[in-house]
C-alpha cells in the first residue's frame, strides 16, 4: 500500500462513526483530488429513508455534479468499506479510477448474509477500464465501527 492512504482510510472509519452516532449504518466516503479531500459523506439509509443511501453512492453523487470526468479520473476513492455491488456499479460509471478500501466486504458478510456478495474487484475487472482498487486496510480499525451495531 502506498503511504499516505492511513490518513485517509481513518478519516473515513471516523465518518462511519459519525454515520452510526445518527442511526445510520457506519460507513463513510471521502473523495481526494489533488492531495486534498473535496468532498465527505456519510451513509443516510435510515435518516434519508432511502435504501441507496450509501455513503460512496451520496459521495459520487456529489461528485458528478462538481467536478469533470477527466477530473475524477484523476481522484481517489476511500471508503471505510469495500463499495458493494450497487457502488461498484457508481464508481465505474463516475470515471474513478482508483479506490481505497478499509474493511472487506467478506467480513461484513455475517451481517448481511442475505445481500448479494460479489468483490468490487471481480465486478470492476469485467470492464477494460483500468481501475485501480487498493483494501483492505486497517480491517481491524474498521471492523470496530460496527460492533454492536447490527445485532
Amino acid at each position: 500500500m502506498e503511504r499516505g492512504h492511513e490518513g485517509f482510510i481513518r478519516r473515513c472509519i471516523e465518518l462511519s462513526y459519525q454515520a452510526r452516532e445518527k442511526g445510520n449504518g457506519p460507513f463513510g466516503a471521502l473523495l481526494l483530488l489533488n492531495g486534498q479531500i473535496v468532498l465527505e459523506a456519510e451513509n443516510t439509509v435510515v435518516t434519508g429513508k432511502n435504501p441507496l443511501g450509501h455513503s460512496e453512492l451520496n459521495l459520487l453523487t456529489e461528485a458528478v455534479r462538481r467536478f469533470s470526468r477527466e477530473q475524477l479520473r484523476e481522484a481517489t476513492l476511500y471508503a471505510s468499506a469495500e463499495p458493494c455491488v450497487m457502488c461498484s456499479g457508481a464508481l465505474f460509471n463516475s470515471g474513478i479510477r482508483h479506490v481505497v478500501y478499509a474493511l472487506s466486504a467478506e467480513a461484513l458478510r455475517p451481517y448481511f448474509p442475505d445481500d448479494p456478495y460479489i468483490s468490487c474487484r471481480d465486478i470492476l475487472a469485467t470492464s477494460s477500464a483500468r481501475i485501480r482498487i487498493e483494501g483492505p486496510m486497517l480491517e481491524a480499525e474498521a471492523m470496530k465501527a460496527h460492533e454492536g451495531f447490527w445485532s
